[in-house]
């Protein structure tokens, strides 16, 4: 039996999609980070992190979305959800550890400046910055699926969804928080779009009661 630990609108979001598109048997248990769980006992044995995601099977608990969903692809490779042709795979994980690395990270000075710094001011001006950086990096997405389209490629990774496109729709989710209006970059916008509309991905949205976009203007 799997388990998958996971908190709404989180990137959480990218392994839970992947495991209800996947036809995998798994329990889905959500941990609410606003009441603070992810600090509790029960959980910090799973993870001492105190960070979702987690997939408990078997027993073991894994954590880390680049390895979780390594994780996925490998319970069910026939479901293509990352390249099989090693070029293709490596080029694949490659952008996906990018946006797990750097542009993940950028949010998090958006979103938890005091994770940065005691002074206040000092938060203002981190948060500040990373809102103009993260902007950056949600060009650099849109460029990602441009040229992928471009290549007659539908999504991130060839000619099936994956990670990289469940992870640009949570970015993009991000970014409209971040005060990013998604509808200024209509290449990227559009294709998060269709991402939702695949039937795990749905399930998953409507699981979390995520709305896609947060964007409140100035």
């Amino acid at each position: 039996m799997i388990q998958l630990y996971f908190s709404p609108g989180a990137c959480s979001f990218v392994p839970h999609a992947l495991l209800e598109e996947s036809g995998l048997v798994y329990e889905p248990i959500m941990v609410k980070l606003h009441k603070g769980e992810q600090n509790a006992e029960p959980f910090k044995a799973l993870n001492p992190r105190g960070q979702v995601p987690v997939l408990v099977q078997d027993g073991v608990a894994l954590n880390q979305i680049v390895a979780l969903c390594l994780h996925i692809d490998a319970l069910c490779p026939e479901r293509g959800f990352l390249p099989r042709d090693p070029i293709a795979r490596t080029q694949a994980l490659s952008n996906l550890a990018w946006m797990n690395n750097t542009v993940h990270p950028t949010f998090t000075h958006v979103f938890m400046p005091q994770k940065f710094h005691d002074d206040t001011q000092v938060q203002g001006a981190i948060r500040e910055f990373a809102v103009v950086q993260f902007g950056h990096y949600l060009d650099d997405l849109q460029q990602m699926v441009a040229h992928e389209q471009s290549r007659g490629q539908p999504w991130l990774s060839g000619d099936r969804w994956g990670p990289l496109d469940a992870y640009a729709l949570t970015l993009t989710r991000w970014g409209s928080i971040a005060g990013h209006d998604p509808q200024q970059r209509p290449v990227l916008w559009t294709h998060v779009q269709q991402v939702a509309e695949q039937p795990g991905v749905a399930r998953t949205i409507e699981r979390e009661r995520l709305n896609l976009n947060m964007y409140r203007g100035s």
